[in-house]
């Protein structure tokens, strides 16, 4: 059984199934180093922040000493692994040193009117990992950063961590307060900022409580930004000059163990709530891996980068491309029209989405069949069948999964079966918007009794929890040892919260987050299900049901929907619920229906229905 050893020193800032260590910050003179290499603005306070580190130890068998013979157990004992040459690391960051050899001339990055090759982005990475370490960061300090898909958050996944530190990318949509608190709750020595980030980032800073100390800002740069450092934060650093700076023949910080820390990923929040999911060298790895092996990915792919690079690191994708020596298009902004352009442009093969992306590009007024068929990985929602049905017509080969940020990306996935494509275009629209089975590489899956931890019934009826157990998985939630218990429990399966069956054919499927299903007079209702059949309706974009009090009933369902824009003859609430009633039994018809022009979602497309809960507290009861 694997167990983790806890040290602290200082003040205690991670508790978790991983372990804290607190070492001294930098020197002043190791400022005044960094300061002569740069020639920039470098402050000579001390940083005080969050230092990670975890051990592990474990048993290297699963068979039992009993069954064992002297004889056996001696044979066993003379192959076991030599640390010097059988046991290294797994980590993600070895793949761009072969990206640099076997594709060095081969490009890496697409943006606008910038081209890189692998070799180039393998120096540029290294120079920039060197300047990191030359500002006094140490091994697992905690490195932020605030961008969207640019080069920068390419290089900056492998920068960070290749000098030592725990990346923790930040969702770039929040506001100031929210990202002042997470920059103090993982203790963040050092920012990286995109331009258009910068006056966000300036207010998230000087929101700290003045006994802390405030991190390091570093801008990146931008043709349509203006770049000039300002002095509201303690430091201002160009991301260019950092990266010009640096040392070419850097030797990387290697893990010490492929248990160490490589991310601190905070979840979307779509239960209103974010924590912070540490994750390891191991578990990256054989998150990458596993991805591409299970999508099929060949080698040399031309992904575009639709899928927010700071969500889960986008499913581990971040790392996946160099492994196959693939082309990372970036893109700044995420709409219909961009995404279609850069396909045409690039001649795109791979891009991952939630399913508000597969609707924003199916109900594209501009939409055309591809030229060339593209694949696209879409999760962190059940898509109704309707939209992946109207994406395949496009020509989309649209694959499916499920995953979580605790679990690093897709570990759950709809393996397609060579004789369902016999079926009509509607037969396997249904069964894609199955989640499916575990992905190659992960452990286990399954559905759970909550209360007994007995699987359910092979029925596609009866509902229990999903629970997973994988390789892949987090190390613990940062400072919330209690949180990290909830979910990870002695029995060694991981609680995921969210509610789903399993098929006949073994194949999953999630109905719901736990806290959304709707009990109606008893009966448990997924809402999944209605929005499902809502979406089927020609005049809705964007559907969500979630619960309404009631008096007699205690809850009922209450839809709230978008139409799409070129509708001319806008349905009434009537007419909505009419056509529910037709399709699904009368207790899952949406006793109101409430039409608003956007409905609130997480900057990777998931639907804040806590928020929609809320605004039924207005509504009153019925």
């Amino acid at each position: 059984m694997n167990t983790l050893s806890l040290s602290h020193s200082n003040s205690c800032l991670l508790s978790s199934s991983s372990s804290s260590l607190f070492q001294e910050n930098p020197t002043v003179d190791q400022w005044q180093k960094l300061k002569q290499c740069c020639k920039l603005p470098i402050c000579s306070s001390k940083l005080r922040g969050t230092t990670i580190k975890a051990s592990l130890s474990f048993s290297s068998t699963n068979a039992s000493p009993a069954l064992l013979s002297s004889e056996t157990k001696t044979i066993f004992e003379k192959v076991q692994p030599r640390p010097a040459a059988n046991s290294t690391p797994l980590t993600p960051l070895n793949y761009l040193e072969r990206a640099a050899v076997v594709y060095g001339d081969c490009p890496s990055i697409l943006y606008n009117d910038t081209v890189r090759t692998w070799s180039e982005t393998h120096i540029r990475c290294l120079k920039l990992a060197s300047s990191i370490a030359s500002l006094g960061i140490r091994k697992r300090d905690v490195v932020s950063v605030v961008a969207p898909n640019i080069p920068a958050m390419c290089e900056l996944h492998f920068a960070v961590p290749m000098s030592g530190a725990v990346l923790n990318t930040i969702n770039l949509r929040l506001d100031a307060n929210a990202i002042s608190n997470l920059l103090q709750h993982s203790g963040s020595k050092l920012v990286f900022a995109d331009c258009q980030s910068e006056s966000l980032i300036h207010e998230a800073i000087s929101m700290f409580p003045s006994h802390l100390h405030r991190p390091i800002l570093v801008l990146i740069g931008d043709d349509d930004c203006d770049n000039s450092p300002t002095d509201t934060v303690d430091c201002c650093i160009d991301y260019e000059n950092m990266v010009e700076s640096g040392d070419s023949a850097f030797e990387w910080v290697r893990p010490d163990g492929e248990w160490d820390p490589i991310t601190l990923n905070y979840t979307s929040g779509t239960t209103s709530s974010p924590k912070g999911v540490l994750h390891s060298h191991r578990g990256a790895f054989l998150m990458s891996v596993d991805s591409l092996l299970d999508w099929s990915v060949p080698k040399q792919p031309v992904y575009l980068w639709t899928l927010p690079m700071f969500h889960a690191n986008g499913w581990s994708y971040a790392w996946g491309m160099a492994a196959v020596g693939g082309v990372n298009v970036c893109l700044r902004r995420v709409d219909a029209l961009s995404i279609y352009q850069a396909i045409d442009k690039y001649k795109v093969t791979h891009m991952c989405g939630a399913p508000v992306v597969l609707n924003m590009l199916t109900n594209y007024p501009g939409s055309k069949p591809l030229k060339t068929p593209v694949h696209i990985m879409t999760a962190g929602a059940p898509p109704p069948a309707a939209v992946l049905g109207r994406a395949e017509s496009l020509g989309f080969m649209v694959s499916h999964g499920y995953g979580l940020t605790e679990t690093g990306g897709l570990v759950v996935t709809c393996a397609w079966k060579q004789e369902w494509n016999h079926l009509t275009g509607s037969e396997r629209a249904k069964l894609k918007a199955r989640q499916g089975v575990r992905s190659v590489g992960f452990g286990e899956v399954d559905v759970v009794d909550p209360e007994s931890g007995m699987s359910v019934p092979r029925d596609g009826a009866t509902m229990g929890e999903i629970v997973l157990r994988g390789g892949s998985l987090m190390v613990g939630y940062l400072k919330d040892e209690e949180g990290t218990k909830q979910c990870m429990r002695e029995n060694g399966w991981f609680y995921t919260g969210d509610v789903g069956v399993m098929h006949r054919d073994g194949y999953m499927e999630v109905k719901d987050r736990s806290k959304d299903v709707i009990i109606c007079g008893g009966e448990n209702l997924s809402s999944v299900e209605v929005e499902a059949v809502l979406y089927t309706h020609p005049a809705v974009n964007e559907a969500a049901v979630v619960a309404r009090p009631d008096t007699f009933w205690g809850e009922t369902p209450c839809a709230f929907i978008s139409l799409k824009e070129e509708v001319a003859e806008k349905p009434t609430e009537k007419e909505i619920r009419e056509f529910c009633k037709a399709r699904l039994p009368l207790y899952m018809v949406p006793r109101m229906v409430v039409f608003k022009p956007d409905l609130p979602k997480t900057s990777t497309g998931k639907l804040q229905k806590f928020l929609l809960r809320n605004m039924t507290k207005h509504l009153g009861r019925l």
